[in-house]
């Protein structure tokens, strides 16, 4: 009982603080200087048609930067507090139903097919890197509970892991020698605005931010199935 009205306080406490916030709340009327500069000079000088693509990749590319590191932070977190040490006796885990089974088959090549449109179309339709890479890993998810002995090879994991992030990093030192600053798109071709093969290196470093935030979770996803053996 007490543990409830602690809470319950707690909560009230909350309360009052946000309070204020949400009364006085007044919706912008119009953009900031730096977001009417991203607005009227982004599609021309980046050439992407979505403009939430060039923020996040280019006006504030040192951010995602920044996101991608603590993801793979996390991921070396939970592998080092889950690893154990190889058993000889293990039992045999329960397989699961020729329904999941079935219907990974069929959706698995899918899901990843679906991932990678997603982060190669980042800079036309909402979507991206972070979230291509979230699809692949519910793919391997779904592998890995439709099959008791499936099994995540570590070493192509890692490799994948290792070689986008090394990519991703390569690509905005490019910017920084050949353009005008660090993960700067122009130093290739910007090309047709609104088609697949423009927006200059938008896609390529989509593409590396995916298959570096897939591999990260799909790594933390390994781990924790491996901790559950």
């Amino acid at each position: 009982m007490v543990k409830k009205i602690f809470i319950v306080i707690i909560l009230g406490f909350f309360a009052v603080m946000l309070l204020p916030l949400a009364k006085d709340f007044t919706p912008f009327q119009e953009l900031s200087p730096v977001a009417e500069k991203y607005v009227e000079d982004g599609p021309e000088e980046l050439g992407s048609a979505n403009l939430v693509t060039s923020v996040i990749v280019t006006y504030r590319g040192l951010d995602t930067l920044g996101e991608v590191a603590v993801l793979f932070i996390a991921a070396a977190g939970v592998g080092f507090f889950l690893r154990k040490e190889e058993k000889g006796d293990k039992t045999p885990k329960r397989g699961s139903s020729q329904i999941l089974q079935s219907g990974t088959a069929f959706l698995f090549p899918l899901i990843l097919a679906f991932g990678v449109y997603i982060f190669l179309h980042g800079h036309l339709t909402p979507g991206g890197g972070f979230q291509g890479g979230v699809v692949i890993a519910s793919g391997m998810v779904l592998l890995l509970l439709s099959s008791a002995s499936a099994k995540i090879n570590e070493n192509v994991l890692h490799l994948v892991e290792s070689l986008s992030g090394a990519s991703y990093v390569a690509i905005g030192i490019l910017g920084l020698v050949l353009a005008t600053g660090f993960l700067d798109n122009r130093f290739l071709d910007l090309g047709e605005f609104g088609t697949l093969l423009s927006a200059g290196a938008i896609p390529l470093i989509y593409s590396f931010i995916g298959l570096k935030v897939g591999a990260e979770l799909v790594g933390i996803v390994n781990n924790m199935q491996k901790d559950q053996s």
